[in-house]
C-alpha cells in the first residue's frame, strides 16, 4: 500500500480541537471558564464551618520553606484522584462522596486549576481551587503553621 492509498483513523488527541492542538494557557482559561474559583477567605470560611475540605497538593519542598494550613489535608498531586475518588480503594476517609466540597490548593493557582478538571471527570462536581493558591492564602493573612524541622 503506498501513501496515497492508506487510510488513518482520525482521533483529537488531549488538548485537541479541530483547530489544533492548544497551549496552556488557553487550557487553564477553558477549564475555568467550567466552574467558580474562591478567593482565601472565602476557602478559609467555608474549611471553618465545615462545608468544604482544603486539599494541599503542594510538594514537599514548597511546604517545607512557607508551612502548613491547619486543618487542610495533604495530598500530593500524583496521588489525588486515587485519595479523593470517594469509590476507590484507595481512598482517604474525607473522601466521603461524590457532592463533597473541595478546595484544591496548589502554590499559585494554575496545578490546582489541572487537579479540579480531573477531579470533576471523577464526578466531584463541587471541587474548585483557591485563586491565586497558598500565596494569597498566606498574603491574606490566613493561618500558616511552619514545618517542624528535624533536628
Amino acid at each position: 500500500m503506498n501513501a496515497d492509498t492508506r487510510v488513518t483513523a482520525h482521533s483529537e488527541a488531549p488538548g485537541d480541537s479541530p483547530a489544533g492542538p492548544v497551549g496552556i494557557d488557553e487550557l487553564i482559561e477553558r477549564v475555568r471558564a467550567d466552574y467558580r474559583r474562591v478567593e482565601a477567605r472565602e476557602a478559609h470560611e467555608e474549611a471553618r464551618s465545615g462545608d468544604a475540605l482544603l486539599v494541599d497538593i503542594r510538594y514537599q519542598a514548597l511546604r517545607d520553606r512557607d508551612g502548613l494550613i491547619p486543618g487542610a489535608l495533604v495530598i500530593e498531586r500524583n496521588e489525588l484522584e486515587w485519595r479523593l475518588d470517594p469509590s476507590g480503594s484507595h481512598r482517604v476517609p474525607e473522601a466521603t462522596g461524590h457532592d463533597r466540597r473541595i478546595v484544591v490548593i496548589c502554590n499559585e493557582g494554575y496545578a490546582s486549576t489541572l487537579a479540579v478538571e480531573s477531579l470533576h471527570a471523577l464526578g466531584l462536581h463541587r471541587a474548585t481551587d483557591l485563586v491565586d493558591g497558598f500565596q494569597a492564602w498566606r498574603a491574606a493573612g490566613l493561618p500558616v503553621t511552619p514545618v517542624p524541622t528535624a533536628g
